[in-house]
């Protein structure tokens, strides 16, 4: 049923609780696990132009950070593995992957936290009622809070 799914990583440790339930999934199966990371540069488009350039570069450092981790998680576990990073809105890109790679299932995190912060805002909730393809959303919320 699914041969390709989609993991989104801001490159937080709580990309693990979401691999868990990746691996879960695809155990068994043929699957390519898709990972990406965003570079959101909203935060620094006011920024001079110099300064944006060495921002820019540290963030894609980081997006190759995150999606590496993902490709060791899951490649210990069996699990062939493509990563991508993009430049942009997260939850835009994240649907436009979707569509363009012909993903059959998204598992990604999601903050359960206050009702207005999963309600206004939230990538994972735009992801999940934009996207054409399923999405497992896993609460990677701090419980101690």
């Amino acid at each position: 049923m699914y041969s390709d799914i989609l993991v989104p990583t801001d490159g937080s440790d709580s990309i693990e609780q979401v691999l868990e339930h990746t691996i879960d999934i695809a155990d068994g199966r043929t699957v390519t696990v898709h990972a990406l990371y965003v570079v959101d540069d909203r935060a620094f488009l006011s920024m001079d132009d110099d300064m944006q350039d060495e921002v820019l570069e540290e963030l894609k450092a980081e997006g190759r950070a995150a999606t590496a981790d993902v490709e060791a998680a899951l490649e210990e576990a069996g699990i062939s593995v493509t990563k991508a990073i993009l430049r942009g809105r997260p939850a835009d890109h994240i649907v436009s992957y979707v569509e363009d790679a012909g993903i059959d299932l998204v598992t990604m995190g999601s903050q359960a936290g206050e009702y207005e912060q999963n309600m206004l805002g939230s990538t994972s909730q735009k992801v999940v009622t934009q996207s054409p393809a399923p999405v497992l959303t896993v609460d990677v919320s701090d419980d101690s809070e």
